[in-house]
Parts: structure tokens; C-alpha cells; sequence
């Protein structure tokens, strides 16, 4: 493993992505009412889906921090002289790094979140990418991630903490982060908030 990359190796990363051949990319926006108390989630929006293992999982979307990219990979020339930077992911874990790709060839071992996105801990994989001459195309770095235990997110989804919206990738990847919550909260306000089946209750799949 390179030591440059702190990956969070969360187990559910380092599977086979065959072995999950079976389960449908699920992932959902989490979507921060304006009433949101907890100051760490407050106007945010956090892409979550549930790995085959273990509770729900995701990284903030709209929380770009000052560190550049170029900081944290001096060694990989793509970066120079790129303003990309390392986006918060949450709360767990925040000196491990989370690689968020949108790729037709995913790595080997991934967690299918989207159509084309993936959440992966495959290092080898992910060094292909930095050594690209753009190797921020279809990547997000996040500092950390998002968790959840048995129970805990839907006690917030049902205490009303949250809108829940259909993930997309372009929301992601192409849209101004300073207007992805401002937009989504307009979105969701707009239209009966809805919490999943799933999710009342209290399993499975988001």
C-alpha cells in the first residue's frame, strides 16, 4: 500500500466488486433541513448509500476545504498548478482519505453508489488516476467520511434532521458547490418530504 494515500480502508471498500455483482447501486442526498442542529451536517448535503456490509455510509458533497490537492500529492506533477482541493467528508476518520470516481472501468474493489460512480479503496487503482495529467477528472478526495450506526440515521430521518433526494452524479461532479445545498433544500422544501420504507423500518437498503 502507498504510503503517500491515507485511504480509509473501511472493509466494505476493499471488497471485490464482483462479489457485490448482485446489489443494485442505491445512494440517496441527504439534504440538511434548515432546522438542522448538529453543526458538523448544518447546510450540507451528504451522498449516502449501504454497502453489503456494515450501517450507511457517505461523504459530504458541498464542504470544500482550503488544503489543494497539489498539498497533499506534491509528487504527482497533474496537480501543479491546480486550484482542485480535498473536500470534508464528515466527521469519522478525517485524516484518512475517501476517493469518490465516475468511471466506465471501475477498480476491482469498489462499492457501486451511482450508474457510474464508485467508492473505492483500491490504492494501485487510484495511483493510476493521480498519475494522469488531469487527475481530477471524475474524482472527489474527501477528508473522512460519514457513518451511521444501527438505528441512527433513521431516528434523524424521522426526528425531520433531513430531506432525502434522488442521487446524481452531475450534482457531484459538475454542479457550483456553493449552490448544491441552497438548490436541493429549494428542491426538497418544494415537495412532501418522504422518508423511505426502508428507513422507517429501521433496514435494509437506502
Amino acid at each position: 500500500m502507498m504510503a503517500s494515500i491515507r485511504v480509509a480502508l473501511l472493509a466494505f471498500l476493499m471488497m471485490p466488486a464482483v462479489a457485490m455483482a448482485a446489489e443494485l447501486a442505491n445512494a440517496i442526498f441527504l439534504v440538511a433541513r434548515h432546522e438542522m442542529k448538529d453543526p458538523r451536517f448544518r447546510e450540507t448535503v451528504v451522498l449516502v448509500t449501504q454497502p453489503p456490509q456494515g450501517g450507511p455510509f457517505g461523504v459530504i458533497v458541498n464542504r470544500p476545504l482550503t488544503r489543494l490537492l497539489s498539498e497533499i500529492f506534491p509528487q504527482h506533477a497533474g496537480f501543479k498548478g491546480k486550484t482542485a482541493v480535498l473536500f470534508r467528508g464528515g466527521p469519522v476518520n478525517p485524516d484518512g482519505l475517501v476517493f469518490l470516481v465516475r468511471t466506465s472501468k471501475p477498480p476491482v474493489r469498489a462499492v457501486h453508489v451511482l450508474k457510474d460512480v464508485y467508492f473505492t479503496g483500491d490504492t494501485e487503482w487510484i495511483e493510476t488516476l493521480l498519475q494522469r495529467p488531469d487527475p481530477t477528472r471524475g474524482m472527489r478526495v474527501y477528508a473522512g467520511y460519514s457513518g451511521w450506526g444501527q438505528g441512527q440515521l433513521q431516528n434523524e430521518m424521522q426526528r425531520g434532521d433531513w430531506y432525502v433526494l434522488p442521487a446524481d452524479a452531475k450534482t457531484i461532479f459538475e454542479k457550483d458547490v456553493s449552490r448544491i445545498w441552497p438548490d436541493l433544500v429549494q428542491r426538497a422544501s418544494a415537495r412532501p418530504t418522504r422518508v423511505a420504507p426502508e428507513a422507517r423500518a429501521g433496514g435494509g437498503a437506502i
